[in-house]
């Protein structure tokens, strides 16, 4: 699938097919309604190009001003800790720190939007 699709074209589909967990969060994120940051989601960041070949992630919700990546983990990530190691080193080598909760978190909105709040005004 990832192979068939421009970058652009599957964030598009993540955007379309978020989780419940990301659709939660992104009502509270948009519009700059979390202390007036603008976040994007599903953002595309190209971390290295070889041959024309780009090598990507896609970010789940992304803060540009703050350079502060939110990731939303279901159970998938229990079992890629590894990649997400790697990823989120490589991620922070080009100046974006990853903060990761669990989809869970969301439950308890208010508790998770000053956990992210607090990154925020801690990245200035």
């Amino acid at each position: 699938m990832r192979e068939n699709l421009s970058i652009t074209d599957l964030a598009r589909q993540l955007r379309r097919n978020m989780t419940k967990a990301e659709r939660l969060l992104w009502q509270e994120l948009r519009n700059r309604k979390l202390g007036g940051h603008k976040f994007n989601r599903q953002f595309p960041v190209v971390y290295r190009e070889i041959y024309g070949k780009k090598d990507f992630f896609i970010l789940d919700f992304y803060c540009n001003e703050k350079k502060i990546a939110v990731e939303l983990d279901g159970p998938i990530h229990d079992s890629q800790k590894d990649y997400d190691q790697s990823r989120d080193q490589i991620l922070l080598e080009m100046g974006i720190k990853v903060v990761r909760y669990k989809n869970e978190e969301v439950n308890q909105m208010e508790l998770f939007l000053q956990k992210i709040l607090n990154e925020l005004n801690f990245n200035t």
